[in-house]
């Protein structure tokens, strides 16, 4: 146990030491909140001007939870940053000396990395809906509205498992230019276009990202089996990680 712990403070000190995984964590907040304060205030001034260019099916209740999608690949970039940074420095060999049992080492990492990411998404979640909210002002909505609540738990545990599933992904891939060049295009775009199309539109909504999205939609009636997708995707990635992280230098 003693091991464990002490394996976990050093993988903490990691995250705070190393500058470019620091600096990607950070970016996390002012991302989010800027672009739910913009999607509140274009918000607020279409339907003040009644324009007619708001987004089909917008609700005030979702616009306070859209900031966070873009957020989201702040937090892609920690995941991946938390795992390639060691392995393209050479510093893994230092830490698995420190750390001899590779699964102990592999589980702090991935248990640090979850619970930082929780512990920045749920308070930057939270500010986010309510930013938008007073941007949208007189059009706003409440945060105990009916759905929100779950739709904000929903969207810290999606924020936790994207997070994992790219710490997960860039074990297997043993670097970061891989899992970035897929994930952050996927995340931005990619998935959301194929979600359109008639040929991939079922196949997208299985995507990791796709099918988390509904955790956070409020009045999502498929929310748990969106959860469910991910969950099966983050397991995945975090089997393989270790599996690779396992074999690192055969």
């Amino acid at each position: 146990m003693a091991e464990t712990l002490a394996a976990v403070r050093a993988e903490f000190t990691k995250v705070r030491g190393v500058r470019g995984t620091f600096l990607a964590l950070l970016l996390f907040i002012p991302l989010s909140l800027l672009v739910a304060a913009l999607d509140g205030w274009s918000a607020r001034s279409a339907l003040e001007s009644d324009r007619g260019m708001l987004r089909d099916g917008f609700t005030a209740e979702q616009a306070g939870l859209d900031g966070i999608l873009y957020g989201q690949l702040a937090l892609i970039v920690f995941g991946v940053l938390v795992v390639s940074s060691e392995y393209g420095s050479g510093m893994m060999r230092v830490s698995l000396l420190a750390v001899p049992r590779r699964g102990r080492l592999y589980a702090a990492k991935m248990a640090v990395t979850a619970t930082v990411a929780l512990l920045v998404a749920i308070p930057v979640t939270v500010a986010g809906y309510l930013v938008t909210q007073l941007a949208l002002g007189s059009h706003g909505a409440s945060i105990g509205a009916e759905g929100v609540p779950r739709a904000l738990a929903g969207a810290v545990l999606y924020l936790t498992l994207m997070t994992l599933f790219a710490a997960g992904t860039a074990a297997a891939a043993r670097s970061a230019v891989v899992p970035l060049a897929i994930l952050l295009p996927m995340v931005l775009a990619g998935s959301q276009i194929l979600s359109v199309i008639g040929a991939t539109k079922e196949v997208a909504r299985y995507f990791p990202d796709r099918a988390g999205a509904r955790m956070l939609t409020v009045d999502a009636g498929d929310a748990y089996t969106g959860g469910a997708v991910l969950l099966v995707w983050t397991v995945a990635a975090l089997v393989l990680g270790q599996v690779r992280h396992r074999r690192w230098d055969a």
